[in-house]
């Protein structure tokens, strides 16, 4: 006898982490947010130059940049990282940006996106690369979580104490309300 389709197992909830990251800080909170979508989800990560733009199968994308000149970088900031010591393959590599630009606009009807940032921990420093990506990606038809930034000291870093743990608690949290939301 043939099981009825309501009693087959769904698929499991799947994420995906999309990174750029100069000198580590970013990537850094992109494992720790990997790690708090586990607790829930099937979750990969990837830096951009690997990211695939084909997100059909992902439930919940989560995309992360560094804040640079105010905003995601640009071919000209990452050059500068470079000349500031950012991981050569990084510096010269395509970031978040022009990913955002080759994802197909019908994949996102159904996939939920959050967006964070790296950025200089000082007052009233104006800028934020999540919400520029956030803006990109609401353009492009998908359903945006607020975005949320993460400090670091310097442009090289390090992190500011605290801040994996609570990339990791946000982790957790996004998985756990993606879940809430999809009963």
């Amino acid at each position: 006898m043939v099981s009825p389709d309501c009693c087959k197992n769904p698929r499991p909830t799947r994420a995906l982490v999309v990174f750029e990251s100069m000198f580590g800080n970013t990537a850094a909170i992109a494992e720790a947010i990997a790690a708090g979508l586990t607790t829930a989800m099937e979750t990969t990560i990837t830096d951009v130059p690997s990211a695939t733009s084909d997100l059909d199968d992902v439930d919940l994308l989560v995309v992360g940049a560094p804040t640079h000149a105010f905003g995601l970088s640009r071919p000209q900031t990452r050059d500068d990282a470079g000349r500031r010591g950012a991981r050569a393959e990084a510096a010269r590599s395509h970031g978040v940006r022009e990913w955002i630009g080759t994802i197909d606009r019908r994949s996102l009807n159904t996939t939920t996106v959050a967006t964070f940032d790296t950025r200089i921990c000082r007052p009233r420093l104006p800028g934020s690369a999540a919400r520029a990506a956030s803006r990109r990606l609401r353009r492009l038809g998908a359903p945006v979580v607020p975005p949320m930034s993460f400090w670091v000291t310097d442009t090289a870093g390090p992190l500011v104490a605290g801040e994996f743990d609570r990339a990791r608690h946000w982790g957790e949290e996004l998985a756990a309300a993606h879940i809430s939301t999809k009963r």
